[in-house]
């Protein structure tokens, strides 16, 4: 992997908000431990990798696959005015 998971995350928010992700606040470590997803990720031995690691940052829901595929999904407001029933 020539980039960090956690530098990929970033990179990838940051596109889908229109902004650099030196400009992302509060920083991704307020959410999720880099240095742990990271080298959970790096690591040679397949037995090491999580199946499934899923946090939330800015909005997102964050999913990151056993094999280091990233998800993303906005988050959908707490209450959804159109499927409210009167």
């Amino acid at each position: 992997m020539s980039e960090s998971l956690s530098l990929k995350i970033v990179e990838e928010i940051a596109k889908r908000e229109g902004v650099h992700p030196e400009e992302l606040s509060p920083p991704i470590h307020y959410s999720i431990d880099t240095d742990a997803l990271d080298s959970l990720y790096q690591s040679s031995d397949g037995e090491r990798s999580p199946s499934k690691v899923e946090f939330v940052y800015k909005g997102y829901t964050v999913t990151v696959e056993s094999t280091g595929d990233v998800n993303l999904e906005k988050q959908a407001a707490a209450l959804d005015l159109d499927k409210a029933s009167v």
